[in-house]
């Protein structure tokens, strides 16, 4: 689901999973750095080290970066198993 709308041209990308039992994921944009894989447009990082964490914590995160860049979009994805359906860095 788009939760947030950003900016069209510039807006980054986040992605919020929630398996709905407690535990999210966070995903942001990739460094700059990091070249997608022939086929990719864009690649997205976890951006917390413990693999899952409280719904609550991701939702902070967000609010800090609304904050900082009120031109991003928010896609959160509801799935049981933890899947993002995205491409992330190694």
């Amino acid at each position: 689901m788009l939760r947030r709308r950003g900016a069209a041209e510039a807006g980054a990308i986040f992605v919020k999973v929630d398996r709905l039992d407690g535990a999210a994921a966070l995903y942001g944009p990739a460094a700059q750095s990091e070249e997608p894989p022939e086929g990719v447009a864009r690649l997205f990082t976890r951006l917390h080290a413990e693999e899952w964490r409280d719904p609550l914590d991701a939702e902070e995160r967000l609010r800090r970066e609304i904050a900082f860049d009120p031109d991003i979009w928010i896609v959160e994805i509801e799935d049981r198993k933890g899947r993002a359906f995205i491409d992330l860095t190694a």
